[in-house]
């Protein structure tokens, strides 16, 4: 085997240019913006340091309202839980705040109260329902994204609050997608003799599609198909009026929901909340 030697020479030539180009390595690397984390706990501390003083600018906002909205923003306080607080927070302290469809609303005492309660759909085209409904009901929503039936048994109270309510229009459905179905029958029952108990009348709102290529997969369509065939034999059996929002919004799906997603786009809760302010206006006109 010959094995050929390096010259002295060359070995000093080619260490220097390894230096060299590590030094240029190094040279480029770019340089963290000032006041950027440069580390885990930095980048926790920032976060919590922004919390706070999101908490604060909130705090101070609503030391400026009348008593009664006060009081509705501790509602909401307790309720909204991580995910939306922060959001509902950061849209109230932007000047002028950004509406949302938890605002505190004002009665117009000659007309009539209505209630939404559901899930982030419902929240969605709560906006919508409540412009369409502008002088003909004082539109609220429950305090929460409210979930599933189970917790729905839990909070009603909460959300029903101390006011009359003339009709209440809800929906259970997408996050009781892995609910046993009979376990969402007797739930739902009771929610319905819940509600029936305020004597408002009663909308029940079928479960808007799941597309099958969400992460659930096609599983979830066939649930939501499911749970929507049992909620509708309840609520022909209750007597509850039906706004049948799964049929109405099924024939526009690729154009107004979101990619692999259960959401809507502007579009779309527009949509969705003229058409809840038609059943509302329907019940309401019933004799």
């Amino acid at each position: 085997m010959h094995i050929k030697r390096i010259p002295s020479t060359g070995l000093i030539a080619f260490t220097a240019g390894m230096m060299i180009f590590s030094n240029v390595n190094l040279s480029a690397q770019t340089p963290v913006p000032a006041g950027e984390p440069t580390n885990a706990d930095e980048a926790a501390a920032k976060k919590a340091a922004e919390a706070r003083e999101l908490i604060a600018k909130f705090a101070a906002w609503k030391s400026s309202l009348p008593e009664k909205q006060q009081a509705w923003e501790t509602v909401l306080e307790s309720n909204l839980g991580n995910f939306y607080l922060p959001l509902y927070q950061k849209d109230k302290i932007k000047t002028p705040p950004t509406p949302t469809a938890w605002d505190y609303l004002e009665d117009d005492a000659k007309l009539p109260r209505v209630l939404l309660i559901g899930d982030s759909v419902s929240r969605g085209y709560t906006l919508a329902t409540r412009a369409a409904l502008k002088g003909k009901a004082n539109v609220h929503r429950a305090p929460e994204n409210c979930g599933p039936t189970a917790n729905g048994l839990k909070k009603l109270d909460i959300w029903l609050g101390e006011g009359k309510w003339d009709v209440i229009h809800f929906n259970f459905g997408i996050h009781d997608r892995a609910t046993p179905n009979e376990e969402y029958l007797v739930r739902l029952k009771q929610i319905v003799e819940r509600l029936k108990k305020t004597g408002a009348k009663v909308i029940w709102a079928t479960t808007t599609p799941i597309p099958p290529d969400t992460k659930d997969g096609p599983k979830a369509t066939e649930s939501i198909e499911e749970k929507n065939r049992i909620a509708l034999e309840l609520m022909k059996s209750e007597g509850v009026a039906i706004d049948d929002l799964y049929a109405f919004i099924l024939p526009q799906l690729g154009t107004v929901q979101n990619p692999k997603d259960v959401h809507f786009t502007a579009q779309g809760y527009e949509l969705l909340g003229g058409q809840v302010a038609q059943s509302v206006i329907g019940v309401i006109n019933a004799k």
